[in-house]
């Protein structure tokens, strides 16, 4: 335990000095095929396609966050005002950017969300843009958080999980599972991406309780019932719980910056 207590406040302070909600600057390209987005770092898969209308990105290391920075959601404008709207477009993070001359890599839908009307195969001629970009919370109408049950999973002798619609600002910095009534918790580690897992796989249906980044300091979320005692492997189960949290950075003094 005290282990976890020391990385979570490790990665409280290590995340406080990124600043997502500031306005930063920087270059975006994008990717013809989103499937190469829905296919990277993150696990998500072809899943990734139903989220934010296909307005997908990959993010470099210091929005990627060793994983926890999937799912994240950004508001990215394009700076040429002859091509873009003001109001730009919002992304969701699936994968890993690995060439850092640009933050982000985004769909090709995406991209073309930035332009003004009927100006988006003209943006799309123009490869790179110079763009402004802030987090902002991810919105799930009517969804809650869902949890994937991975193929590896063999039960039950192994659990792996991936969580999809996380909304809110937040990252998930620990997750703990038990049987549903019970109060026996055991923690599953961070595999990659999205994907959390254990090998110590209580039985009968199960309960989840997760740690994520709200406020200036975290919190517990309990998702009380699950995955049924007959879960299976491909499967996706309603959490029942939606994050709604912003956690806040101490960025001042662009807290409260506003597109101009």
């Amino acid at each position: 335990m005290a282990f976890f207590v020391c990385f979570f406040l490790f990665f409280l302070i290590s995340t406080s000095t990124a600043c997502d909600r500031c306005v930063h600057k920087t270059k975006v390209a994008y990717f013809s095929k989103a499937s190469t987005l829905s296919s990277g770092a993150c696990g998500y898969g072809s899943l990734a396609l139903g989220f934010n209308s296909g307005h997908l990105a990959a993010g470099v290391a210091s929005l990627y966050k060793d994983g926890a920075g999937c799912g994240a959601c950004f508001q990215i404008r394009c700076k040429n005002t002859s091509h873009c709207t003001k109001e730009g477009t919002i992304v969701t993070l699936t994968d890993l950017n690995r060439n850092n001359q640009t933050a982000f890599v985004v769909s090709s839908r995406a991209f073309m969300a930035m332009a003004q009307k009927g100006m988006g195969k003209d943006i799309l001629k123009l490869g790179i843009v110079d763009v402004e970009y802030k987090r902002v919370p991810c919105q799930y109408k009517n969804q809650n958080l869902a949890v994937r049950v991975e193929e590896s999973s063999q039960k039950p002798n192994y659990l792996a999980v991936k969580f999809l619609y996380q909304g809110g600002q937040t990252e998930i910095v620990g997750v703990d599972v038990a049987q549903v009534g019970s109060s026996n918790w055991g923690f599953m580690s961070h595999n990659y991406g999205a994907v959390w897992d254990t090998s110590r796989v209580p039985s009968g249906a199960l309960q989840f309780r997760f740690v994520i980044t709200a406020g200036y300091d975290g919190k517990y979320i309990w998702a009380q019932h699950v995955l049924p005692v007959d879960w299976k492997s491909g499967v996706t189960y309603d959490s029942g719980v939606q994050f709604t949290d912003i956690a806040q950075e101490g960025c001042s003094p662009c807290d409260d910056e506003t597109w101009k």
